[in-house]
């Protein structure tokens, strides 16, 4: 590859004055030549933390490899990551979203400081991909992501398939009597048979799927499986892409505009995707610095039907739609339908419409069922919902796949914070006909913003989904479901009106009005607001104080710059 005018590595190697530099590079493998060739970096999230990251290490020497065959230099560099499904119930959870913003400045700070002139980032537990695609946004150097793909699915006792909300779930059977220590014993050895991200439509699924319909990754990106030949095949020619892009100067904010997150929603909502999708493409967009609010999701949220059979509020996990031609075969059948904006660039060098010309629609494969038609969906609109209300001045998120019933009233059964929620669940405490209310979970409050994946599966398991309503400040892992509201915004740290709820307070949520409302009048609330008191941050030091201190609202999709 001949050198372009804009390489920024020159920065750091060009001239006699760089004759420092050069010679601590000479100390890791560059040659003469490589000076004169585009400086790459491979940020690598590898980690055996997690079966989501543990291969990743393998992706990222293919990736390598396809940079060195089309003329860079790689250099590879590490990211943390946070495993959300093990840190789930417990303090650990506080860093998840806290990891999203590490994981952009950790990129930033390696890409930025060696004046890389593009980067690959490879990622696969949950907060990867917004913390890449946030950094690929804020540098604006050409870029693209890598998603380590999903794992299989593990095979319960009856050949059924288990995933990790299986055994989440499985946890709450036993304590409604319904499975036994042994039962929930051998689910838990089924439920992850390998590497890869959680199986169905959850956020690292959501994500990936969100990304490739951006443009911001390969086709087949998000449906390529972990294990296989063609996620490593795939990841050799991003290698070989990303010089394409330093070469024409292509980079993420040519790519990231209004139209292509217009087009990575529709794809999250096609699929079912997980509530996360709302906080992090609200990120990205305001790293890209492009306007993109909650009232975005509602204007798109109204028009595109939700026809992916996909757990959790499905049958089917990512591997199935794999098998019935992944992820660009239903972007053609939306494309098809003037469902997305064709004309969007990608990494390919493409437009969106380009990059699919040639691939057939998923409905001309007429035995597959993942995927329904379009004049028969699961719902008509989309399954994430925007509520607003006297509970929720900002907005909250309701997601409502799978779901019977849309709206409930009932009496609010009050928690501060998630565990006491769990062990008054855990103690059957809590009944049907009740709004569960967990605060003090929100971006400052947690800190954090924990997901409620362990009270959710708690409730499922014991048959509790379609009868309790459950409302948070925290958020939703992807593989929640059931009638729940989150990303309550103010919070209540703050002194939110969800502060000011009390046992047996009615709480309406109706899903079909877009509604989230306290039944209270509004001098008993301004009579509680007088006597709120505002309670001490629960840290004093280190990254979680760091974070409360900067965070914005869940409704600016809680960021901290």
């Amino acid at each position: 590859m001949p050198p372009t005018d804009h390489r920024k590595s020159l920065t750091t190697t060009g001239g006699l004055g760089r004759a420092p530099n050069r010679a601590m590079l000479r100390a890791v493998g560059f040659l003469d030549e490589d000076f004169h060739r585009p400086m790459v970096g491979v940020a690598s999230l590898y980690s055996d933390i997690t079966p989501c990251n543990a291969h990743l290490d393998r992706l990222a020497r293919k990736a390598i490899e396809g940079i060195r065959a089309a003329g860079g230099v790689p250099q590879i560099f590490g990211a943390p990551t946070a495993a959300d499904g093990i840190m789930m119930g417990h303090q650990g959870m506080r860093y998840s979203l806290v990891s999203r913003e590490v994981i952009a400045d950790s990129i930033e700070v390696v890409v930025a400081g060696m004046n890389h002139d593009g980067f690959i980032a490879l990622g696969g537990c949950d907060k990867n991909m917004p913390g890449c695609l946030m950094a690929m946004a804020r540098l604006n150097v050409p870029s693209l992501f890598v998603y380590g793909g999903s794992i299989l699915p593990g095979t319960g006792a009856h050949g059924e398939d288990l995933d990790i909300v299986s055994i989440f779930e499985a946890v709450g059977q036993y304590q409604a009597g319904k499975l036994d220590a042994q039962g929930v014993h051998a689910i838990e050895c089924e439920a992850c048979p390998g590497v890869g991200s959680c199986g169905g439509m959850y956020t690292a699924n959501t994500m990936a799927s969100a990304i490739e319909a951006m443009g911001m990754s390969l086709p087949f990106d998000a449906s390529h499986p972990a294990v296989s030949a063609a996620k490593e095949r795939e990841t050799f020619q991003a290698g070989m892409a990303l010089m394409k892009l330093i070469e024409r100067n292509l980079r993420p904010r040519d790519i990231i505009t209004r139209k292509s997150l217009e087009n990575a929603y529709t794809f999250v909502l096609a699929l079912g995707g997980s509530t996360n999708a709302v906080l992090h493409l609200m990120a990205i967009a305001r790293e890209a610095e492009v306007e993109w609010t909650l009232d975005d999701f509602d204007r798109v949220g109204a028009k595109v039907p939700y026809i992916g059979d996909l757990k959790p509020g499905g049958r089917y996990v990512m591997h199935d739609l794999y098998k019935a031609g992944g992820t660009p075969r239903v972007l053609r059948a939306l494309l098809d339908a003037g469902l997305l904006h064709g004309d969007c660039l990608t990494v390919t060098g493409q437009t969106l419409a380009a990059n699919l010309r040639h691939v057939p629609s998923i409905y001309e494969n007429k035995n597959q069922t993942v995927i329904r038609p379009l004049d028969r969906p699961l719902h008509p609109s989309g399954h994430i919902v925007i509520l607003r209300g006297n509970l929720a001045p900002e907005g909250a998120v309701c997601k409502i796949a799978g779901l019977k019933r849309f709206t409930m009233t009932g009496p609010a059964r009050v928690f501060d914070g998630e565990e006491a929620c769990f062990a008054a669940i855990d103690q059957r405490q809590v009944r049907p006909g009740d709004v569960v209310v967990i605060r003090g979970e929100g971006p400052v409050g947690g800190p954090g913003m924990r997901e409620m994946l362990s009270v959710t599966g708690a409730l499922i398991g014991q048959g509790l989904g379609e009868s309790v309503g459950l409302i948070t400040d925290g958020r939703f892992s992807g593989g929640t479901h059931g009638l729940v509201v989150g990303h309550v915004a103010p919070e209540a740290w703050v002194g939110g009106p969800i502060a000011l709820v009390r046992d047996g307070d009615l709480i309406t949520i109706d899903a079909e009005k877009k509604l989230l409302t306290l039944h209270v009048d509004g001098a008993e609330l301004a009579r509680r607001q007088q006597a709120w008191v505002r309670p001490d941050v629960r840290e004093k030091r280190g990254v979680l104080a760091k974070y409360a201190r900067t965070v914005r609202s869940a409704a600016e999709g809680a960021t901290t710059c």
